[in-house]
């Protein structure tokens, strides 16, 4: 290699080890190989030499290119490997601190919310019954003294699928299944989701509800106020909390009755707030349960699992439940 190439390769040298960081590395490399670099420079010359000019000139200069090459690689692995170091030293660990942990799931409200229904109705005698999803005309309209022309049954409130079925508007269509099955007397609440088209901040496509029913030979609507507002005193865990009952309409109830609560203090306090529509059950439901109405009565209710925990936790918005926000859901987790 001639003296101009080996005071090139020198400079090249001291160029690169002046280098700190990846961006002065890829100008120091551009000096001497890029496209107008000092070497690239004397290769375009070769074209103005002879033939065995040439390939001497060529062989000496491919010589120093391997030699800068060389000289970048290296640079280039000594800084990246400065880099990790320098990352190891900032993110170092002390072993000698105790550790963080791992943070504990808990239940989700609703969760909690049906889990506490269910104990209470447990406590006073009632089974609980679970049924599907997708139903059956029949069960979720008909055998509840549905008519056929009752605005529930529209596609505006009704999710429809194929083969004639649809996803269950409550989950009054266990209690039926449920009673066709077992013989009286019955008492059983029925809990799981529903589906309506409606959505805000106080409804959505999917909820849960869920329904209760008492069949014997004696019971009375005296009986239905008793149990439901012994059950919302202790949901609330309020005996001061009023509790009315609203004439209203039901087809598969009658009398039917709507129930509205009031908090005696709190942010809600005075204000009626509806929670649950209740009757007698209407003779023609009891003989679709395969029962003699003449002898069997009894009473039913239904309500929102959702209006139940927004309420006990004071939650403005159900949507809340269904972010997957953990900040929200943490504030369960005790």
């Amino acid at each position: 290699m001639d003296s101009t190439l080996s005071d090139l390769v020198e400079q090249a040298r001291v160029a690169l080890a002046e280098s700190g960081d990846a961006t002065s590395l890829a100008n120091a490399k551009a000096r001497f190989l890029g496209r107008d670099g000092s070497l690239t420079a004397r290769m375009k010359a070769l074209g103005s030499l002879s033939g065995e000019q040439k390939a001497a000139a060529g062989r000496e200069l491919n010589v120093a290119k391997q030699a800068i090459e060389a000289l970048v690689s290296a640079r280039e692995a000594r800084i990246a490997r400065a880099q990790l170091e320098a990352r190891l030293a900032q993110e170092s660990v002390d072993v000698t601190l105790p550790g963080r942990g791992m943070g504990a799931g808990g239940l989700h409200p609703i969760t909690l919310t049906i889990a506490r229904i269910e104990a209470i109705f447990h406590s006073i005698g009632f089974d609980v019954a679970d049924g599907p999803e997708i139903e059956e005309d029949f069960y979720n309209f008909t055998a509840l003294n549905t008519p056929e022309n009752h605005p529930a049954r529209s596609m505006h409130d009704t999710f429809y699928v194929e083969g004639g079925l649809l996803l269950r508007t409550h989950t009054s269509p266990v209690q039926v299944r449920y009673a066709r099955m077992h013989p009286p007397p019955i008492r059983v609440i029925a809990p799981g989701k529903t589906y309506r088209v409606d959505s805000d901040a106080t409804h959505s496509p999917m909820f849960h509800q869920f329904e209760g029913l008492w069949i014997d030979e004696d019971i009375s609507f005296a009986d239905l106020k008793s149990v439901y507002s012994d059950f919302l005193r202790r949901f609330f865990e309020s005996d001061s909390l009023d509790v009315r009952f609203r004439p209203s309409y039901f087809p598969f109830t009658e009398p039917s009755a709507e129930i509205d609560i009031r908090f005696p203090d709190g942010p809600l306090a005075g204000r009626w707030l509806e929670v649950s529509g209740s009757g007698q059950v209407h003779p023609n439901v009891v003989r679709n349960f395969g029962l003699d109405p003449e002898r069997w009565v009894g009473f039913a209710f239904g309500s929102g699992i959702e209006r139940l925990a927004m309420l006990r936790y004071g939650i403005g918005d159900l949507r809340l439940f269904y972010d997957n926000d953990l900040r929200f859901l943490q504030q369960f987790n005790r």
